[in-house]
């Protein structure tokens, strides 16, 4: 038996909203982490909620993602006491200041 037109567009609808769904929990694009000239990482589409960790400390950070990102020199994307954090806009780049230290970790910002 087949199905009317209308029921098979509305589970294509239905199927296409469940997609982008799951889409939403990871930022669109790519971001870059050197140290020095050594590329020491590059995520693409990471998922957002979350603390990512460097593998290591960075000095420069490519952010060419549609989100905007905080940066922290601790691992686990706390500010510590007397630190800093520092905001890094979508599509644009940074590099740590040697007073502050390297970057070990980073969560976004529109959260």
């Amino acid at each position: 038996m087949r199905a009317p037109r209308s029921s098979a567009a509305l589970a294509g609808i239905a199927l296409l909203g469940t997609v982008l769904t799951a889409c939403a929990d990871n930022a669109s694009g790519q971001l870059m982490a050197h140290n020095g000239d050594r590329l020491v990482e590059t995520l693409s589409n990471p998922p957002t909620g979350t603390c990512h960790r460097f593998p290591q400390g960075v000095t420069h950070v490519d952010n060419h993602m549609l989100s905007n990102i905080v940066l922290y020199t601790t691992e686990d994307c706390t500010v510590p006491e007397g630190g800093g954090s520092t905001y890094l806009a979508q599509q644009s780049s940074d590099e740590a200041v040697h007073s502050t230290g390297l970057w070990r970790s980073f969560g976004f910002a529109d959260e």
